[in-house]
């Protein structure tokens, strides 16, 4: 798996390691382009996820929220500065 910031790579990661049953990942780093952690490149910094996932069952919204930052590490490690997470029921 690559780890670098892709809409795509950010996706397939999700879909393997929380088996979503509905997934948007969309890149809105040039909407953040100048902002605080920009690379500079217009992309792989910013992200908006959506997703609804039979892990969330019984879970708290913040515990929902934390499974899907800790599948997220390898892309945060990798410069994943910020992430606007929806989760759906």
């Amino acid at each position: 798996m690559s780890a670098i910031p892709t809409a795509a790579a950010i996706e397939a990661h999700l879909r393997a390691q929380l088996q979503p049953s509905a997934l948007e990942v969309e890149d809105q780093s040039a909407a953040h382009a100048g902002h605080s952690g920009a690379n500079g490149l217009g992309w792989g910094t910013h992200f908006r996820v959506a997703i609804a996932s039979p892990r969330f069952e019984g879970l708290s919204r913040v515990a929902a929220h934390r499974l899907v930052y800790d599948a997220l590490s390898p892309f945060i490690a990798a410069g994943l500065h910020a992430v606007a997470i929806e989760i759906r029921r």
